[in-house]
């Protein structure tokens, strides 16, 4: 993870995030600025758009397709991590129709698709099928985890039809979340699920605490760890879960709510990698809590949230510059505002795991039914 003061390095930190937009565009020494500033954001809710017509909608009705020539069968060959879930019920949940899920391997010969999750078999938790594969059945690689924690990626070359992961460019895309624009025709179709963002009351602003962090998995050898050393050194971090202390009884064990009572919050992912971007950062922005991220660069975030949405550390060419930019923003609550106001415009969409998914991908299989290819080189890709 790459680790990112006087007021000139505020002032650079500002110009980074894409902060003080309409300061920034006042006057026509700073228009360059401006445009930069203003591109970024113009770039930023284009992407947005496009993303969405690519996301997977489970609320988007097939049309002109009769609904009895659609059906699949999607197999489950293992429920991830070896924990049972019951399988959901599409057409009810997410108006998927046309889809029967399965977790019976004794249906494997008539499945249209199975979905297998990586970690289960490249740990020997589970086989892949020793039956030879029915003609035209896709086998769909699901995994949501980063590439430094997915072992054995090459013992698959070649195996799979379809990818399934957070990345932008697979086959199934389905993130740990994503923003949904108010008042557009997408959002009605999210209603159901997403979780409307407002910008914050000078109330909620001013919170009593600064900065937290949830983490289980503490290794001395991981980037965010060297970053909590530093950070701490200049401000106080409060750290909960497995590597610190329990999320307080009065949070219900809900690390939103725990968040919710900060101004501040470390995303930090355990690795750097393409659109590895996860629940950490949701988390954040739905509590309400600016994020102060670790994890791909700020451009890859930019794809994903408005410049101003968060903070990310490799803005900063010290880690005691983040510090005092953190110190000053809880100074100046006109000045934190402008990581904030831009909510008021989304709502925030969290897939549910695994129901989401398998359902995402039993409509993905529907819409490919006629291809049929293997993936190739798929630990280059992964670690691209």
């Amino acid at each position: 993870m790459g680790v990112g003061a006087d007021s000139r390095a505020a002032t650079r930190a500002d110009r980074r995030s894409g902060l003080s937009q309409q300061r920034k565009c006042v006057g026509p020494v700073l228009r360059k600025t401006c445009f930069v500033v203003c591109g970024a954001t113009v770039g930023f809710v284009l992407l947005l758009g496009v993303s969405l017509l690519y996301l997977p909608d489970p609320y988007k009705a097939e049309q002109f397709v009769p609904e009895e020539n659609r059906v699949v069968t999607l197999l489950i060959w293992t429920h991830p991590f070896g924990q049972y879930r019951k399988l959901p019920n599409c057409s009810a949940l997410y108006q998927i129709g046309g889809c029967t899920l399965t977790d019976d391997g004794r249906v494997y010969s008539q499945a249209d698709a199975v979905i297998i999750h990586h970690r289960d078999v490249a740990t020997g938790h589970g086989d892949l099928p020793s039956e030879p594969r029915p003609l035209e059945q896709k086998w769909i690689w699901m995994n949501y985890e980063s590439p430094t924690h997915t072992p054995r990626l090459g013992r698959f070359e070649g195996v799979y039809n379809l990818t399934m992961t957070y990345r932008a460019d697979s086959d199934i895309f389905l993130p740990y979340g994503y923003l949904v624009p108010r008042g557009s025709r997408t959002e009605g179709l999210h209603d159901r699920f997403a979780h409307s963002l407002r910008s914050p009351s000078l109330r909620r602003l001013l919170r009593p605490r600064l900065v937290a962090w949830v983490i289980s998995n503490w290794s001395e050898s991981h980037a965010r760890v060297a970053l909590y050393h530093q950070l701490s050194r200049y401000i106080r971090v409060d750290v909960f879960g497995r590597a610190g202390r329990p999320l307080p009884e009065d949070s219900g064990g809900s690390v939103v709510r725990l968040v919710g009572r900060y101004q501040f919050y470390l995303a930090l992912e355990n690795s750097q990698h393409t659109d590895y971007i996860t629940e950490k950062l949701w988390n954040a922005v739905r509590a309400g809590a600016v994020p102060v991220v670790l994890g791909p660069s700020r451009q890859n975030y930019e794809r994903f949230l408005p410049p101003e949405a968060f903070i990310h550390v490799d803005d900063f060419p010290t880690v005691r510059g983040l510090a005092r930019y953190l110190l000053m923003l809880r100074r100046h609550p006109a000045r934190l505002r402008r990581h904030l106001d831009w909510r008021g415009s989304y709502s925030l969409h969290q897939p549910a795991f695994w129901a989401e998914h398998y359902c995402t991908a039993c409509r993905a299989v529907r819409k490919t039914r006629d291809r049929t290819y293997s993936v190739q080189d798929l630990t280059r890709w992964f670690h691209s």
